[in-house]
């Protein structure tokens, strides 16, 4: 019983469900469910699943509380745990050349600092994980509940280079493990780190080439440009792509597209949209995204976004508005686009007026341009003595999920304090955010 006793704990009975009317409380423990003792949220999940349960409660008191349930395939018994995942996420152990988190200054939020490679998590929210720090009964144990969809950072399938990249030993096997997950139906998606002269030109071919063999368990693989920040004393020397190797990469890129669109029916291989920006060069059509399998990676995100604001622009065509200043603030790579945008939209809101200002970002570097990486101190360096007018709207990008706060740990209320507007966030969708332009009432939900 020790080995739960410092998780399982129970947070939240929500109101009126199968837990509640049993009277399970806040404070009490998840111990088992059909007689298996629940170790992960994983567990959880597909135990769930059945019919009949019989679970077993420990209460605050100590003492234990076995129930006999009979419910729903699909409903859920109500209780929110303490710990979303239940036990402690998984730590990576990888030293990655090219490792983000390595070149973060001191004293930021600690969770931060935090370098996970769970697969639960990779499962519920979406993060990459390695497959580095996994042993074989972890991936035996993704097989067994059906942990679909993964997503893996693989980087190159080049097994001495891998090793070097990630800094790890093990890291060599990846085409060995992704080629198991996909013989047992595991749908995954992967993603390149790609750095220049490292593991691009020929050897990006070689790892487009083994992956697409693995289509369509492996559902599609993108590809970022590394990033880097000032803060790299003492780390493996990287440097970013210039203008002429993200034009070289975006050919290659697209030639890999008209090749597997013609032998698997998909495209397959995508860069970010940051490759198209350092190029100078249009971003592809909303079509050759297929259904946006990457939009966490800023793959296709312009593209949508465009999308979206032309779909709803004839809607409020003629629109009775009233006149005024709008002002958005963006990254360094989205500036071009949506000024461009903007003026679109200023054609369709007359006499609506929307200033665009790209941030510099300062803090970590001017290498780094997209708007997710923007802090509140860079936001307030720039606009400080700007006329804004009615409103400044930031995208949700820049914000820590479901919060107002900023990666320096600034908040919306700071910011309407020291640049005196009211800061508004919008979603990085088309409709919202021509909604937050139009709107006058004041919303700080992200």
């Amino acid at each position: 019983m020790e080995e739960v006793q410092g998780r399982n704990i129970i947070c939240e009975v929500i109101e009126d469900s199968i837990a509640a009317k049993l009277s399970i409380k806040k404070g009490d423990k998840l111990l088992k469910i059909n007689h298996q003792t629940i170790e992960d949220i994983i567990e959880y999940m597909f135990l769930l699943a059945e019919e009949e349960l019989e679970i077993e409660i420990e209460k605050e008191d100590g003492s234990l509380k076995v129930y006999s349930i009979r419910k729903e395939y699909d409903e859920d018994l109500g209780i929110v745990f303490e710990n979303p995942i239940i036990d402690e996420a998984k730590s990576c152990r990888n030293k990655c050349v090219f490792c983000f988190i390595d070149q973060l200054p001191k004293d930021m939020r600690k969770t931060l600092y935090f370098k996970d490679d769970d697969s639960r998590l990779s499962f519920l929210q979406g993060n990459f994980i390695t497959l580095t720090n996994m042993s074989d009964n972890d991936i035996e144990k993704i097989i067994r509940y059906r942990i679909s969809p993964i997503n893996i950072s693989i980087h190159t399938t080049d097994p001495d280079l891998r090793k070097k990249m990630l800094n790890n030993k093990t890291a060599g096997n990846i085409m060995k493990r992704l080629e198991k997950l996909s013989d047992a139906g595991i749908r995954m998606n992967g993603q390149i780190v790609l750095c220049p002269e490292i593991n691009d030109g020929k050897n990006l071919d070689k790892t487009i080439e083994d992956l697409s063999r693995l289509y369509p368990a492996m559902v599609s693989v993108a590809v970022v440009p590394v990033g880097l920040t000032h803060f790299r004393e003492n780390l493996y020397p990287l440097r970013c792509f210039n203008e002429k190797e993200a034009k070289e990469t975006i050919h290659q890129i697209h030639r890999w597209q008209k090749k597997l669109l013609k032998e698997i029916g998909s495209r397959f291989i995508f860069l970010s949209d940051e490759f198209y920006v350092t190029a100078k060069q249009e971003i592809p059509t909303y079509e050759a995204y297929e259904d946006f399998p990457q939009l966490e990676n800023g793959v296709g995100l312009m593209a949508k976004f465009y999308k979206e604001v032309q779909e709803h622009l004839p809607s409020i065509q003629n629109r009775d508005v009233k006149e005024k200043i709008v002002s958005v603030a963006t990254g360094i790579s989205a500036g071009d686009f949506m000024k461009k945008l903007c003026a679109e939209i200023e054609r369709y809101l007359q006499p609506i007026k929307i200033q665009v200002y790209p941030i510099h970002n300062d803090f970590f570097g001017n290498t780094i341009t997209v708007s997710g990486l923007i802090t509140g101190s860079d936001i307030i360096k720039a606009l400080r003595h700007k006329h804004l007018g009615v409103k400044l709207i930031l995208p949700s990008s820049m914000f820590k999920a479901g919060e107002n706060i900023l990666l320096d740990d600034k908040t919306t209320d700071e910011l309407e304090r020291i640049l005196n507007v009211p800061v508004i966030i919008a979603e990085v969708s088309g409709l919202d955010f021509i909604n937050k332009i139009i709107n006058d009432e004041r919303n700080m939900e992200v």
